[in-house]
């Protein structure tokens, strides 16, 4: 988790996901669901074909009963736009209780051809059948855009920030396998001390930038305590590979609420009073220095972290400042 958070720092990283937690937020919950689009004083030439010719309807027989107003009648005609002309061109005596003659003064009056009976009259094309067809159609575009770009948004985050490189799996990891296994396990027991439950090896190398291992902690007879681990605690500069200065060591015990968390770090941070006041915050800070180890307790395990080996990277950075690699030896023990 700590090493996918570490992939949102970077710019390219944060905007695109962004974007898609912007784009699944905004049109489907905001748009769709919680605040979705409601439109209010629209146009009469907004409406449907047959709303249309019902307004025109309503204009005429309101003139007709009140002919003094012609220019309210002119106004509310000419808010139909063009398909107004094709509507009053296809009324015909008879429609919604029109005679001929309302036909004619109103055609007289907006300065439209006089249709008379012998007129072949021009249908009035209907569009509320591909208007719902038009309609269903965008609406099916819109889904099929979502789901194109929740489906590229998923490819960009599987492959930028999930997907660990293929150095990283094989080159990096195997060489960091190898010392694990060249590295001799502490003997407490020849130390005079007792056996510990758990003893593990871990190995950072320098770019393994997904580095965060985390180990199981059971009792002899099987039954699961906790758990430990190491991962990147914060990196220095810009670029690729990563330049870490310091790592976070941490005990989880299932019989305490609080995991402990301790931080290791470089000679660089420790010294640096903002870096590691930053650090603080994670957990107690420590300097790394080879053979030196830190304790964490918890409610029922103790945990000491040895620093098996250490070097630090090259390169225009402060000196001592970054890791090159470093090994840890990780032994617990319950609290008796």
């Amino acid at each position: 988790m700590n090493s996918i958070l570490e992939k949102f720092r970077n710019p390219l990283y944060a905007a695109i996901a962004g974007f898609v937690i912007g784009l699944l937020v905004g049109l489907p919950i905001l748009g769709w669901w919680l605040w979705p689009v409601q439109w209010t004083d629209g146009e009469p030439k907004d409406l449907r074909s047959d709303l249309k010719t019902d307004f025109l309807c309503m204009i005429i027989d309101s003139h007709m009963r009140n002919p003094i107003r012609g220019d309210v009648a002119l106004s509310r005609f000419e808010s139909l736009g063009e398909e107004g002309q094709i509507i009053l061109a296809g009324l015909k005596p008879g429609d919604c209780g029109l005679n001929e003659n309302d036909l004619t003064q109103f055609r007289l009056m907006v300065n439209a051809p006089v249709v008379s009976a012998s007129t072949p009259v021009v249908p009035v094309p209907t569009t509320t059948a591909p208007e719902e067809d038009k309609g269903k159609s965008n609406i099916g575009m819109i889904l099929l855009l979502c789901l194109a770009l929740l489906a590229v948004g998923g490819a960009l985050v599987y492959f930028l920030l999930l997907r660990k490189p293929k150095q990283k799996t094989t080159s990096i990891n195997a060489q960091a396998q190898e010392m694990n296994r060249q590295v001799q396990p502490t003997d407490f027991e020849a130390a005079g001390k007792e056996e510990p439950i758990a003893q593990y090896m871990t190995t950072y190398m320098q770019g393994d930038d997904l580095y965060d291992d985390s180990f199981s902690i059971d009792s002899p007879t099987g039954e699961f305590l906790g758990e430990c681990g190491v991962g990147i605690s914060e990196t220095i500069g810009v670029g690729e590979p990563k330049k870490v200065t310091a790592f976070e060591v941490w005990l989880f015990d299932k019989n305490d609420p609080q995991t402990v968390t301790k931080v290791l770090m470089s000679e660089h941070a420790f010294n640096d009073p903002i870096i590691s006041q930053r650090l603080a915050s994670k957990g107690e800070p420590f300097l790394m220095e080879a053979g030196h180890q830190v304790t964490l307790e918890t409610a029922t395990l103790m945990l000491e972290a040895r620093v098996v080996d250490m070097s630090y990277g090259a390169g225009a950075l402060p000196a001592n400042s970054n890791f090159d690699r470093m090994t840890l030896e990780l032994a617990i023990w319950p609290k008796g």
